[in-house]
């Protein structure tokens, strides 16, 4: 039997609603997947906007790494904390000369290697590096390192996020998308063994607008002017993928979506 590995990876937190979410039902999806490592987007998670060290040192004691995208340069305090905290990522094609990184090589319990890459698109997104080729890069060290490579591609087009997909089939484990905070419903293992997921949603508020108070959503359509975003706190949305891989070749032998929806929570 080939040795085996699983990731989760968890939706965009958003704010202290995701965060207490959080709190709440990854121990049972823990339990339920046994996984070696577990990944969340956390470019929201202060205050529905940004990241902050405080935040970023509580979720760190409940996932192993964090990537993000371009919301992560919207505190401050994270900007200069990139360079401190090597587990909370930023995309790898942003300018070099920022701080942070874009990769990390985690090491599980059994001493097994997992390459983590966030990338960004560029899309209806900032014009900065191109994903395609800074993936190309990246991955010339990684898989020198290890065979197994998660990327997090946080991206507004789905065309854009298959395109990677399809870009990456064979030479990474899996390609998981984020940013929209929609999940989709494409979960499947690409014809060279990469597992991909245009997006994997996010954890937050259920009754939102991708997180955000409806009514705060609302009037920003309704009058066309800029307004206060906060994040939505009724109710709970938890979403995530489960990937498993085959630690020798690298490829994925399952992706597994996991939706947890309660309608109502108490006001926080």
């Amino acid at each position: 039997m080939p040795d085996k590995i699983n990731v989760l990876f968890l939706g965009d937190i958003i704010g202290r609603p995701g965060r207490r979410a959080l709190k709440k039902h990854l121990p049972a999806l823990r339990e339920k997947y046994s996984p070696s490592l577990i990944i969340a987007n956390g470019e929201n998670a202060a205050g529905g906007i940004g990241i902050t060290k405080k935040v970023c040192q509580e979720l760190l004691t409940q996932v192993h790494v964090l990537s993000s995208g371009n919301h992560i340069w919207d505190k401050k305090e994270a900007v200069a904390y990139l360079d401190e905290e090597p587990r909370l990522l930023r995309p790898a094609n942003y300018p070099h000369q920022n701080p942070g990184k874009g990769t990390y090589i985690f090491k599980d319990s059994r001493g097994r290697e997992i390459g983590i890459l966030n990338l960004q698109g560029r899309v209806f997104m900032e014009p900065i590096d191109c994903p395609f080729r800074i993936a190309d890069e990246e991955l010339k060290n990684l898989r020198a390192l290890t065979p197994i490579v998660i990327v997090d591609f946080h991206a507004e087009a789905t065309s854009e996020k298959q395109a990677m997909g399809w870009y990456l089939d064979g030479r990474v484990s899996a390609v998981v998308g984020t940013h929209t905070h929609v999940p989709t419903a494409d979960e499947r293992i690409l014809p060279l063994g990469t597992a991909f997921i245009t997006d994997v949603g996010m954890v937050g508020g259920y009754n939102s607008v991708i997180g955000i108070r409806k009514d705060q959503a609302l009037k920003r359509f309704l009058l066309a002017r800029p307004q206060r975003f906060e994040p939505g706190k009724e109710g709970i949305f938890f979403s995530a993928v489960s990937v498993e891989v085959n630690t020798e070749s690298g490829k994925a032998i399952s992706i597994q979506r996991e939706i947890i929806i309660e309608e109502e929570s108490e006001r926080q």
